[in-house]
């Protein structure tokens, strides 16, 4: 027995094969006949589940927003080029698709049937010139035993168009039981989407006219002919009779009627679709308080963190990736796409790096890496040497220690009154001229007002300005 395992092995290859001898069973397994097993129904789930359709656009929207730039790698360095073909193409991929739309369906598509594919059509060159989006539920992938994927076949109307593997960029999330195409959340909260939509249903029927409860009952004690019993139905109901509730007319006594269904508090219907909106959302990664009409201030600003860092910025660099792997190739150069980075930062540990970094980084340099900001003329030097102090800020000998202590003050106050007015306008506003602050001073105060958004935020990082210019004043105050 061990000898006949040890003949299945090569003992003696010693290196690695030159392909994967488990794609043929995997291509003759898997049948292109048999059409996408996708989420089928899931157009009509997203019209009319209204927490589906809440997911999907908030995830797909927001997606559509955050742009896709293209960067050449220069060893470990990304060098950003601009108005790359790839980005005009991006922003404008065909006559009848706009850039926005483009991403917000290839993201909806994803979630809604765990599969996005993109039809490149080229130009004369062989570069893509127009990118068309294909509906997952008309792709059939077509396996091959040594390329893993043939093609692809789009039907239409009966009709099935051959499209080759090098025309399609196929997006898909990950499924456990397939090979070729892609899982999606829809799929796994099919139990908690029924399960809403049929409560959504039974409280329509509910409150619809069938299911209307009597305003009152009229019960007739005595006997009475069917003549007489038609006759005051008639009169009472052109007395008293309306058409948004109906008079129920009981003869005898003795005749009860026994409800024997629950009511809307017997079943605590609305704490049971809170709970099926609940685990919708969760399965597509978005935080209940993101919708809640409960939720503080507090926790609807931690939900959106929760929501970018967690959900959306992982969506985004599995469709840049895919980008960079099989789109980017049409060009030449090492070039890679990766969208912004949009994931919330914590502005105090920030502020702490960049101070860590004052020993290692001059001033230009810590403009650019933290803030992309340009060079100034006075950051050629570290943010505590001497050296990097403008020229205007030298003060006159005959003032002394004390003119220069005094004009630093002044400018302090000066620009903490421009702060303060121009609070909110930072990106619309020109930016306050220092003549007189030490640039170690002077960084300092940039860089603490870039994270702060109100005005007692802005007040903070002039007083510690203030406190460190009292605790270092001979060293600001040097001539």
């Amino acid at each position: 027995m061990f000898n006949w395992l040890s003949s299945l092995f090569g003992a003696g290859r010693g290196r690695l094969r030159r392909g994967a001898p488990h794609i043929e069973s995997i291509a003759a397994q898997n049948r292109y006949p048999l059409g996408p097993p996708v989420e089928t129904q899931g157009a009509r789930v997203y019209a009319q589940s209204p927490w589906v359709y809440v997911a999907i656009n908030r995830i797909a929207e927001a997606g559509a927003l955050v742009p896709l730039r293209v960067y050449r790698l220069e060893g470990e360095r990304r060098v950003a080029i601009s108005n790359h073909p790839l980005e005009r193409l991006l922003a404008d991929p065909n006559p009848v698709t706009s850039g926005f739309e483009l991403f917000e369906q290839t993201l909806g598509g994803l979630e809604l049937h765990g599969n996005a594919y993109w039809h490149l059509v080229g130009d004369a060159a062989g570069q893509p010139r127009e990118i068309w989006l294909l509906r997952p539920d008309r792709v059939t992938i077509v396996p091959h035993p040594q390329q893993v994927v043939a093609g692809y076949l789009y039907e239409v109307g009966g009709q099935r168009i051959p499209l080759d593997a090098v025309e399609v960029l196929h997006f898909r999330r990950w499924h456990p039981d397939n090979d070729f195409y892609g899982l999606s959340p829809l799929s796994a909260a099919r139990c908690a989407v029924q399960s809403d939509r049929h409560m959504a249903e039974w409280n329509r029927n509910a409150f619809g006219l069938d299911q209307g409860v009597p305003a009152g009952i009229v019960n007739i004690q005595d006997f009475v002919t069917d003549g007489d019993f038609e006759r005051i139905k008639r009169e009472w109901r052109s007395s008293y009779g309306g058409t948004a509730r109906k008079t129920a007319f009981l003869r005898g006594g003795q005749m009860e009627w026994q409800h024997i269904g629950l009511s809307h508090s017997d079943l605590d219907f609305l704490q049971g679709r809170r709970a099926q909106r609940d685990e919708i959302l969760n399965i597509f990664g978005i935080p209940v308080a993101l919708v809640s009409e409960n939720a503080t201030e507090a926790n609807a600003k931690v939900a959106e963190r929760l929501f970018i860092e967690r959900a959306l910025y992982p969506k985004l660099v599995r469709i840049a990736q895919k980008i960079s792997q099989e789109l980017l190739p049409f060009y030449s150069g090492d070039l890679i796409a990766e969208y912004d980075d949009i994931r919330p930062t914590d502005a105090q540990a920030r502020l702490e790096e960049i101070r860590a970094a004052y020993p290692l980084l001059s001033i230009n340099e810590l403009r650019a890496q933290y803030f992309q900001l340009p060079p100034v003329a006075w950051g050629a030097g570290p943010v505590g040497g001497l050296s990097a102090v403008p020229s205007t800020a030298q003060p006159q000998a005959e003032g002394g220690a004390s003119s220069a202590k005094t004009a630093i003050e002044t400018e302090l106050a000066q620009w903490e009154r421009f702060a303060l007015n121009r609070l909110g306008q930072a990106e619309r506003s020109r930016s306050f001229e220092v003549t007189a602050l030490p640039a170690e001073l002077a960084f300092e105060v940039s860089a603490g007002l870039l994270f702060a958004r109100e005005r007692e935020a802005v007040k903070a990082v002039f007083a510690e300005a203030r406190s460190g210019l009292q605790h270092r004043g001979a060293e600001f105050s040097a001539s």
